[in-house]
């Protein structure tokens, strides 16, 4: 059986095992024949070499954590053979700390839960592998070509769930939506804008490429100023970027009891002049809310399930920009400029 594996803290060590062990039936007890896995940045840091965790007892870990598979058993009868399926990332820790006694264990407060891929479960980067029924999510046959988009779509599902939860402390009628970033997590985040009614504004620096017309045709706006440039006050701002200056900008443009989902994560290392003062009094004043998100939990995956059956698959399929076969597996993960979303093949 064939791996996209790495050896973790150790830099450039990505190679394809071609007699990786089949998985055991402790991963769980529905079997799948992989389709492709999406590829994103925390594969990239991986292979850097700057984080990841092998399964206990090994020293290497399978890549992949925006999977997509075939059902080839399933002896519980939660999924049927030939079904589409996507293995959810993250496992809750085993003590268990209070959110993942009650499954949500995207919110843990421990650290001591477990990702495919990337902390300490194999990833999906492989011909077979096997996953729980509680972490099976089927799929719409018809998103075939994209199901691999679940994983990212689960995180902003997350955003967006966590967005409205806080906005009913009072009469929230919002209108506008401030997306920073057209990645996939951006143009997914201004997919369920879209769905909610609102008026999408996504701002990018790339002025040319796929990214502006997947943007437009989508529904919504696209820009290329600064987020201080914009001539508005949105009422929500999703921010998918991670950069410094823009993460502050938009934390200072929303409107007044305007809320800030930060999804993109910064480097570190760089410091720029802020004026705490001014920020503190236009958070406080404004009455808005300024918090992060990360991952998600079973439900996210499904209302993210929902969202990718309801939308527009040609506008799915334009997202992947590049399909890579399992034989290519390096070139998969050497991102040009104008990648969306990068797909490893397994059927190719």
């Amino acid at each position: 059986m064939r791996a996209v594996t790495v050896a973790p803290g150790v830099s450039d060590s990505l190679r394809l095992d071609e007699d990786w062990p089949e998985p055991a039936p402790e991963e769980g007890a529905i079997l799948v024949q992989a389709l492709a896995v999406g590829v994103c940045g925390t594969d990239q840091e991986i292979i850097a070499g700057e984080y990841g965790e092998a399964p206990p007892g090994q020293d290497r870990l399978v890549l992949g954590h925006e999977s997509l598979g075939r059902v080839l058993e399933d002896p519980t009868g939660t999924l049927k053979p030939g079904d589409l399926v996507v293995g959810i990332v993250r496992h809750p820790d085993p003590v268990p700390c209070p959110n993942c006694a009650v499954g949500e264990w995207d919110m843990c407060r421990n650290g001591r839960y477990t990702e495919h891929g990337i902390k300490g479960l194999p990833g999906f980067a492989r011909d077979r592998w096997r996953v729980q029924p509680r972490f099976a999510v089927g799929l719409d046959p018809a998103l075939a070509p994209v199901g691999m988009l679940l994983e990212p779509t689960s995180v902003v599902a997350k955003a967006w769930d966590h967005i409205e939860r806080i906005a009913s402390r009072a009469v929230w009628q919002p209108q506008s939506v401030l997306v920073t970033g057209a990645g996939p997590i951006g143009l997914l985040a201004a997919l369920l804008g879209i769905q909610r009614g609102l008026s999408v504004h996504v701002l990018d620096r790339n002025k040319t490429g796929p990214k502006p017309e997947l943007v437009r045709s989508l529904g919504a706006t696209y820009h290329t100023s600064t987020v201080a440039e914009l001539d508005f006050a949105p009422d929500v701002v999703v921010e998918c970027t991670g950069a410094p200056v823009v993460v502050l900008d938009a934390m200072t443009k929303a409107g007044t009891n305007g809320i800030v989902c930060l999804t993109g994560v910064s480097s570190g290392g760089r410091t720029i002049e802020l004026d705490a003062g001014a920020l503190n009094r236009e958070l406080v004043l404004e009455n808005n809310v300024v918090f992060g998100s990360v991952n998600a939990n079973r439900r996210h995956w499904e209302l993210a399930a929902e969202a990718l059956a309801r939308a527009d698959q040609s506008w799915l399929n334009s997202l992947v920009t590049r399909r890579v076969p399992i034989s290519s597996y390096a070139d998969a993960y050497t991102f040009t400029g104008s990648d969306i979303k990068v797909v490893l093949d397994f059927e190719q």
